[in-house]
């Protein structure tokens, strides 16, 4: 059974953040909102749940799922990051991109890319998937919430309640979100940055031209 919390998107309940909080830790996969489109979302250290993760998308170990981090210090335990890359990362951040970057021994191997073991990392720049990072404690493993054979992610969830009711333990509901795809650039080359996805953010932010 799904617990549906009705969340203030400016003021969100202690108490319902620490419930889910709670059914995360437990093992739970949840929706919750971000700064660009609802996310699946569960523990970085428990293999059923990055499992069931991956199900709910239909996606297999080659799609890259992404950690949700509070701040850039705590991206930098996940992540091996040196100057230059850090300069970049606090340009962006918080805000709806997503970079991939060598994963460090912290991140399970199953949850990274098995043949270049990078991760997706980002800090998003919404108050209740903040809040929710700070109860729980730790970075959370996120997808986003698209279901399979469709191209646009769910955003009223009521419909993420009736779509997936019997995979979610929890939906965390703040209202709409943007409805954009963060922008996804890799880093993890060592060289220059490399616009992967054009999305909500501006890869002006990080030097980078639209592209033409």
């Amino acid at each position: 059974m799904t617990i549906h919390f009705e969340i203030h998107p400016d003021n969100p309940q202690p108490r319902f953040l620490k419930q889910a909080a709670n059914i995360l830790q437990a093992g739970g996969v949840a929706a919750i909102p971000t700064d660009s489109s609802y996310a699946l979302v569960c523990r970085l250290d428990d293999k059923a749940a990055a499992e069931a993760l991956r199900r709910l998308r239909d996606v297999d170990d080659k799609h890259h799922l992404t950690l949700l981090c509070r701040d850039l210090s705590e991206l930098a335990s996940y992540a091996r990051v040196d100057n230059r890359q850090y300069r970049l990362l606090k340009l962006a951040t918080p805000g709806p991109f997503t970079f991939i970057l060598e994963a460090t021994k912290e991140v399970p191997r199953r949850v990274s890319h098995p043949s270049r073991r990078t991760i997706g990392l980002r800090v998003p720049d919404h108050k209740v998937t903040q809040a929710l990072l700070e109860v729980f404690g730790a970075p959370l493993l996120a997808t986003t919430l698209i279901p399979p054979g469709a191209s646009e992610p769910l955003n009223d969830c009521a419909e993420i309640v009736e779509r997936f009711g019997k995979q979610l333990r929890a939906v965390v509901d703040a209202g709409a979100c943007p409805m954009q795809p963060t922008t996804v650039i890799d880093l993890s080359d060592g060289e220059a940055p490399v616009l992967v996805r054009l999305g909500r953010g501006d890869p002006a932010a990080v030097g980078l031209a639209l592209p033409a």
